[in-house]
């Protein structure tokens, strides 16, 4: 169990439950969340509104979100990419109108940037069609501009062929977001514990349902455990490893990790208002070196798409700038190629080498996995939650908790 103080900030006893007919009356918490990046604090900011349980989310780093959840575009994305069906629309059209109400009524800042993809040849604007008649049956709204009024309002951003504009995309300050979600959890009652190394997961052997997570933290030499009720993988880059650890070999998953280098522009101009987005590429694993900004306007061009087997190395490849700056030349004719510098890398957790983007019949498209495991009651697993996990957040939160308590 836990030692010292640890122990007693964390530990404390579990009342009823109410969502299992059958369960650990003695558990440690109700809830354990492992993995504190944004998805991962949502669902606990949820799972520690219900009365009478008690949350406890665990995090290997020293504070919140800081893998792939601190390390993206920070887009509050429209949700036009990801076909009819599929749980990364649902959720992102949920979640992004959650996220503009959030962000409203507790001051995290946000600016509803909007977005231009561009069509350079007849090819793409054909896509483009496309890509504006789909947002339009779900709902999105997307609109055609015509070239001359995109020169006017951009007139360093070069479409030869068509833009289409969706003005419900924008930007966060995604630091002030998971902040506000780590505050708001911690005053629901939630206990949150950083470096603390999730070790192993296995079933109680009471008998009863429920499960033992093993721990280890630099601060102790000695192992540590805690019981719950119901554990929650979302992990993130590790979330594979950690469900292949639980589950049987027939039910493993291979994990794919897709490096994003990201550049800063020090340059005073050219500096759009507005997202750039190049037209998305048929079965490309991203969305190309697209233009985005953070909350002070500062431009930055990225990700492209690295596939690496080590999901800890964040170092920027120097070899993938001339490519970057062709692509960003295509659209930004008049960057200031010498002042786009190397500046952080992001990865993103996947479940294969298919695309980002649905191409009409699913095939190669790679969804969310949000699922109870069936045989393993109270494991709730999170598989490839990448782009658009942080527009998602909130209702994934929410789906995770109707998983529970529907």
């Amino acid at each position: 169990m836990f030692g010292g103080a640890l122990r007693c900030q964390l530990i404390k006893p579990c009342t009823s439950r109410g969502f299992l007919t059958s369960h650990v009356r003695s558990a440690d918490f109700t809830h354990v969340v492992i993995g504190a990046g944004a998805v991962g604090l949502a669902i606990a900011r949820k799972l520690a509104e219900r009365d009478g349980t008690s949350t406890l989310l665990l995090e290997r780093h020293g504070a919140v979100g800081t893998e792939t959840s601190s390390r993206n575009s920070e887009v509050i994305h429209a949700g036009i990419y990801y076909g009819p069906t599929s749980l990364k629309t649902r959720l992102c059209l949920k979640g992004k109108q959650m996220m503009y109400d959030l962000c409203q009524k507790q001051n995290v800042p946000y600016r509803n940037s909007k977005k231009w993809i561009l069509a350079q040849n007849a090819e793409q604007h054909e896509g483009l069609v496309k890509t504006h008649d789909f947002a339009k049956s779900i709902g999105v709204p997307m609109q055609f501009i015509s070239l001359d009024e995109a020169r006017v309002r951009e007139p360093d951003v070069l479409a030869r062929e068509a833009v289409l504009e969706s003005p419900t995309t924008g930007i966060v300050d995604s630091h002030a977001y998971m902040s506000y979600l780590e505050s708001d959890f911690q005053s629901k009652g939630g206990d949150l514990a950083c470096h603390t190394n999730v070790e192993s997961v296995e079933p109680l052997d009471s008998g009863s349902h429920g499960w033992k997570i093993l721990t280890k933290s630099p601060s102790y030499s000695e192992f540590t455990s805690v019981t719950a009720n119901v554990i929650i993988n979302s992990a993130g880059l590790a979330a594979v490893p950690l469900s292949n650890s639980i589950l049987p070999p027939s039910r493993h998953v291979t994990p794919y990790y897709a490096k994003g280098s990201y550049y800063s522009y020090s340059a005073p101009m050219p500096r759009p208002k507005t997202l750039v987005y190049p037209a998305p590429t048929s079965g490309a694993a991203g969305l190309g070196t697209h233009l985005t900004m953070d909350m002070n306007g500062a431009i930055r061009f990225g990700p492209d798409v690295e596939w690496v087997d080590d999901p800890t190395d964040l170092s920027v490849n120097e070899s993938r700038l001339p490519t970057a700056l062709e692509e960003i030349e295509y659209y930004m004719p008049s960057v200031r190629k010498d002042k786009v510098q190397l500046d952080y890398s992001g990865i993103r957790p996947k479940l294969g080498k298919g695309g980002v983007v649905w191409k009409g019949n699913g095939e190669g498209f790679l969804d969310f996995v949000i699922r109870k495991e069936e045989g393993y009651e109270g494991f709730v697993n999170l598989l490839g939650i990448e782009s658009p996990g942080l527009t998602s957040s909130l209702a994934i939160a929410e789906m995770v908790d109707e998983l529970l308590y529907r």
